[in-house]
Parts: C-alpha cells; sequence; structure tokens
C-alpha cells in the first residue's frame, strides 16, 4: 500500500469573533489518501492556512523539503519512521512549531490509516490496553464580555455538565494576561470569585481545574493569587505563567500544593524534557496534534511514566482529536482524565457539527472504541460549508 495524495481543508466557523481565546473556531484537517482506495483522518490546532502552507510549500534543499512530498509513494503503516524522516526533512523550517504541528496531524492521520487497514483501533497500534473507559472533563468557556454575565454563565454551563454527566469540569478564568477573553479585564482576585461561585454550585464532589491562559506576569503575583484557592479542591491550574518561563514555572509548582498543568503550546519530546526537568510541573498536558501526532506524544507519556507525573492529554478542537485523545489515554496509565470540550457547550459551530459519529459521553465516561482507525466520521457536507467560509475570508 502506497500513499497517493495528501489533502489539507482549512475550515472556519463562518461566525468567528477575533476577539475570543478559542481556537475551536477554525481548523485544519489532512486527509491521507492510498492505492488501495483508505483515507485516513488528522487534525491540529494551528493557523489553518499556515498549516497548509507548510504542508504543500515546495522544497528546494535536503534540510527543507516539502512535508506532502515526502509522503507521496510512502507505506503509511511505517509511521514511525515517516515521522522521522519528515521531521528531518523538514528541520531547517521546522523542528518546532507550525511544521511539527502539522506534522502532528499527518501522523494522526497515519495512524487512522493503518487502524483501517489491519481492521484495529488505534489503540492497538500505540500498546497495551490498559483501561476500557476513559473519563473526560468537560472544559467551559461562554463568550460573553462582562464580568457578572460570565460568572453567571460559567456556573450554569458547570451545572449543565454536570447534568449531562461528566465528573469534572475544567473553568476557562481569563479575565487577565496576553490572553483576556472576550475583552474581559478584571483583578486577579476576582477569578476567586469565580471559582468560588461554581464551587458552591457543583458541590464538594465534582471535580474542578481552573485555566487561566497564563495570565500570571511573574511567580509571586500567582503565588499570592492562587494561595486562596486551596479552598476549593482544585485538580490543577493549567498554564498559570508563561510556558517559556521555566524558572517561575518551578517556582509556582514547587511552593504551593496545587497541581500545575502545562503543554498545550509545546512540540516534540525534547521541550516536555525541559518544561518536566527545570520547571518541576506534576502534569504534562501533550496537545496530541500540537505536539507532533500519536508518534510524539507516546514520547512524552512514557518520558511522564517514568518520571511518575500525570499526563492529560489537551485539546480544543473537534472530535477527531477528542477520538485521539481516547485511544491515547487507553494505553496510558498515568493518564487519569483528557481534556473535552462538549458540543452542547460550545460557541463554535465548527466543534459542534464537523462530525456525523465522535466519542459519546456515558455515565461520566467515553467507552475505549474497537472500530478500525479513529473510528469517527465526517459530515463532508458540513465541512465544505467550513472550507467555503475559509475561501471567503482568505484563499491559499
Amino acid at each position: 500500500m502506497r500513499i497517493t495524495s495528501v489533502e489539507a481543508h482549512v475550515l472556519v466557523d463562518p461566525d468567528y469573533d477575533v476577539g475570543a481565546t478559542s481556537s475551536a473556531q477554525d481548523n485544519l484537517v489532512v486527509e491521507i489518501r492510498t492505492d488501495e482506495g483508505l483515507t485516513g483522518v488528522g487534525e491540529t490546532d494551528v493557523n489553518p492556512w499556515i498549516g497548509a502552507a507548510c504542508l504543500t510549500a515546495p522544497g528546494t534543499h535536503t534540510m527543507g523539503q516539502c512535508l506532502r512530498d515526502m509522503l507521496i509513494g510512502a507505506d503509511p503503516l511505517d509511521t514511525t519512521a515517516i515521522w522521522d524522516r519528515l521531521y528531518t526533512g523538514s528541520a531547517m523550517n521546522g523542528r518546532r512549531g507550525a511544521v511539527v504541528n502539522v506534522i502532528g496531524a499527518i501522523d494522526i492521520a497515519l495512524h487512522d490509516l493503518a487502524g483501517q487497514y489491519l481492521g484495529k483501533p488505534c489503540h492497538a497500534l500505540l500498546g497495551e490496553q490498559v483501561t476500557d473507559a476513559v473519563t473526560p472533563y468537560a472544559s467551559l468557556q461562554p463568550e460573553t464580555s462582562d464580568f457578572d454575565s460570565y460568572k453567571e454563565s460559567l456556573v450554569r454551563w458547570a451545572l449543565e455538565a454536570q447534568r449531562l454527566g461528566f465528573t469534572a469540569a475544567k473553568l476557562e478564568v481569563t479575565f487577565s494576561g496576553p490572553y483576556a477573553h472576550m475583552g474581559l479585564r478584571e483583578p486577579w482576585s476576582r477569578a476567586t470569585e469565580v471559582i468560588g461561585a461554581v464551587r458552591t454550585a457543583v458541590g464538594p464532589t465534582f471535580g474542578l481545574m481552573v485555566d487561566v491562559q497564563y495570565a500570571f506576569p511573574d511567580a509571586d503575583s500567582c503565588l499570592a493569587t492562587i494561595a486562596d484557592w486551596r479552598q476549593f479542591d482544585l485538580r490543577f491550574v493549567e498554564t498559570p505563567v508563561a510556558s517559556d518561563d521555566l524558572a517561575a514555572l518551578a517556582r509556582v509548582a514547587t511552593e504551593q500544593p496545587i497541581p500545575i498543568a502545562v503543554g498545550e503550546w509545546l512540540t516534540t519530546r525534547f521541550e516536555f524534557i525541559d518544561l518536566i526537568e527545570q520547571g518541576k510541573i506534576q502534569i504534562a498536558q501533550p496537545d496530541i496534534g500540537r505536539v507532533g501526532g500519536f508518534t510524539e506524544a507516546m514520547r512524552v507519556c512514557r518520558l511522564t511514566q517514568a518520571k511518575g507525573l500525570r499526563v492529560v492529554p489537551h485539546l480544543w478542537k473537534t472530535g477527531l482529536s477528542i477520538a485521539a485523545a481516547v485511544h491515547l489515554a487507553a494505553v496510558t496509565p498515568n493518564c487519569p482524565w483528557i481534556e473535552f470540550l462538549p458540543a452542547q457547550l460550545s460557541e463554535s459551530s465548527l466543534r459542534r457539527s464537523l462530525l456525523a459519529r465522535e466519542p459519546v459521553l456515558s455515565d461520566g465516561v467515553i467507552r475505549v472504541s474497537h472500530e478500525p482507525g479513529l473510528g469517527v466520521t465526517i459530515d463532508r457536507e458540513a465541512m465544505e460549508g467550513f472550507e467555503e467560509a475559509a475561501r471567503r475570508l482568505h484563499r491559499w
């Protein structure tokens, strides 16, 4: 079996809002086809126009080859060798960032293909299955620019997540810092007010996580604020300071008791080595598409397991990424949860509509699929609509 074509689908929610801190509003979906009529699909969390250029830009020398050209004619079952060839062949332009993000979508698609060809689910290609059911937490971020309505919406959404069967939720409390959501600019202390309102609403046994999206400029301001959060029994606080500020991360992770989770933006295991060894975090959050696909995400999982840390995959896209995270968690004993952006609680029509069939929550868990490949189905009509919206915005 040989790869015959590689296609990049640039998608955008036609109602996107540039003020929203939400990359669920656009998407890059990569499809890989073979001479035996099989098609594998993957996605990644990167600006889709940039990602499409990374995939298709021609190469003129050995250190900056075209990703698509390196794939044509290759055996799609040889996933690890392909990953290494793509990473090395694009090293002058890549090594980190958008090029590796696109390699991630390619790698997911290759595993989807391989699973279909072999009649096995993706997790059977990754390792020994350790669980039949994966626990997701609901990621919640209402889109409103008023503090009071944001707090009220977040409480309402948390209660709805609880009603839907989730046993935990992550609150996107982004009122300050470089990614202040929908123009919200509030003192750091107001985040405490929001978390407290949600905790009161959902009760003491419902799991809560908090993502502040790099809100704090330094360790001192972070430590002073989250000292008040101990009362809320949080599972973790995500991205409190810049992920490149390893010294500040180390202080925040070691000078207070709430576990610190970081890793959504990182690419390759090499960045996670620095994050773990210098940043001293307790929870690693590889985004499977961004980090480099299943191949590299599994390397990160093995690294965290060796260090006695937990891994909780990040995702903020569609059911494609949810399915990928379920397969990863199925073979990762130190993965207690995966992120889940509920379609019912997402403002993005792209998140809600791209897939005709995706993983579902039942009794608080997602059952591990045993269908070949990822086990999901794209709604082709919906995808064409999102592609047309992207073409109206910017042709590539």
